[in-house]
């Protein structure tokens, strides 16, 4: 058996496997984006109409701009909290393993357990939290809160991921330049700010990247803990999606709905490339 043979039998499961699950589906759900399906009854053309009837959704708003809400909080407390936090670690504490291993827990534990256990902990009733705090909030059945409470969640969870990439970032940054610093004086403060974010830049683009991607995606965490609720105050872009294909049977508006959220994901990372010249050190 020749090399090419067996190299292509050795792809063969994985490009079996990338064409049944994503390619078709990427371009069939396209398709479906232009019909009107409830899964029954024979499929409609319809044109543009399912777009017209998302742009025309008042409630498509409310739960885009509650992706964005949760996008963005989840990108920036996600990346700055992992990025302070490897900084502190990489200066060799005491008990930097423990404390590694510590913080990446969350990251491997299954979903399913975390929100089980933070739904305990944001419980208004017996709930540790509301405990600690002497407060009597209703975390997850407040549509003021629950955002907010998923939030930290989520956070809560990336932060040990976000913190091994920095971490490894880190390990590639000379010690000898740390050292220079601290003899010319230089504050620990002026030297993340000069020199650790400057030199880190290309994994803290990498990691603002694929961090902002994934909120933008977030479903199963919201499925669990809120199921969109309360209001709507948490319902976001995928979950909808989901609601309108599983639930509603809205098979059309739902794939609109999915590739509205796939430009809004191509502009915003289209965007962030473009800048990447002038947010990463040495980019040209």
């Amino acid at each position: 058996m020749s090399y090419v043979t067996t190299s292509i039998l050795f792809i063969l499961p994985a490009f079996l496997g990338t064409l049944v699950f994503i390619v078709i589906p990427v371009f069939m759900s396209f398709g479906f984006s232009f019909i009107d399906w409830d899964l029954l009854n024979t499929p409609k053309f319809v044109g543009l109409l399912n777009y017209k009837a998302v742009f025309s959704d008042e409630l498509f708003y409310k739960i885009l701009g509650n992706t964005f809400v949760y996008a963005i909080s989840t990108s920036v407390f996600g990346v700055i909290i992992p990025l302070v936090l490897a900084c502190i670690l990489n200066t060799k504490i005491r008990g930097s393993n423990f404390y590694k291993t510590a913080y990446f827990l969350p990251f491997v534990t299954p979903l399913i357990v975390v929100a089980i256990i933070w739904q305990w902990i944001f419980d208004p009733n017996i709930g540790i939290l509301n405990h600690v705090l002497r407060t009597n909030i209703q975390w997850l059945y407040d549509s003021n809160y629950a955002m907010f409470a998923v939030i930290i969640v989520s956070v809560w969870k990336l932060i040990g991921y976000n913190m091994v990439i920095f971490l490894s970032g880190l390990s590639g940054i000379s010690q000898s330049l740390f050292e220079a610093a601290k003899i010319d004086g230089a504050s620990n403060f002026r030297i993340f700010k000069d020199i650790t974010v400057p030199l880190l830049s290309p994994t803290i683009f990498f990691v603002v990247i694929i961090t902002c991607i994934s909120s933008f995606q977030v479903f199963d965490l919201i499925y669990m803990m809120t199921e969109g609720g309360p209001l709507n105050s948490t319902n976001v872009l995928v979950y909808s999606i989901y609601q309108n294909a599983f639930e509603y049977f809205r098979i059309g508006y739902a794939s609109a709905l999915a590739y509205v959220l796939f430009f809004i994901i191509l502009i915003l990372t289209s965007i962030q490339w473009k800048l990447r010249t002038k947010l990463v050190y040495n980019e040209k």
